[in-house]
């Protein structure tokens, strides 16, 4: 009998995906046997979102294809629910500042207090992404802004396109 598979979860609300959360989920890919980047569908700490779920899957999808043990699946439950129905013993996510420490310190001890056999780590953001973030991107593709090298391929004219049509309405 083969020992069993070591997977993590990657949640967010990847609304879009940046190079940043394609970095942190690569970094997990290589720590983790499967890596199920976790889109929630309905945030309750943030607005509604500006891509619907299947368009944000599909962008994760085409962007971590290369990785070969990534997964991007829904979820509408307890992120520690959803990581024990899957069978993941970890929660990665990444890090940028003081600030989403603070945040995520608190996430966690939640997290630990409903489900103390999931653990979470927490990969340090790479420099070059230290200030991405999907509100940030969306900011500035707002007002003109060049996001090329912010997101992966496909992304950033479709949400151009996407910020022009909800400008229209």
């Amino acid at each position: 009998m083969s020992p069993e598979k070591r997977k993590c979860v990657c949640p967010g609300s990847y609304d879009p995906i940046t190079n940043g959360h394609v970095d942190i989920i690569g970094r997990a890919s290589e720590l983790y046997d499967e890596v199920i980047v976790a889109v929630v569908n309905q945030s309750v700490r943030k607005n509604t979102t500006l891509f619907g779920i299947e368009e944000r899957l599909e962008f994760i999808r085409n962007a971590t294809a290369h990785f070969g043990n990534v997964i991007a699946e829904p979820f509408d439950v307890l992120i520690v629910e959803y990581a024990r129905r899957v069978g993941a013993r970890a929660i990665v996510k990444g890090l940028r500042a003081i600030s989403d420490f603070e945040y995520e310190m608190e996430m966690n001890q939640l997290n630990r207090r409903e489900a103390p056999d999931v653990d979470t780590l927490y990969l340090m953001t790479s420099p070059q992404y230290s200030f991405l973030s999907s509100s940030g991107v969306k900011e500035l593709a707002t007002f003109g802004g060049h996001i090329d090298d912010l997101v992966p391929d496909g992304v950033a004219g479709r949400l151009q396109e996407e910020l022009a049509r909800q400008r229209t309405k």
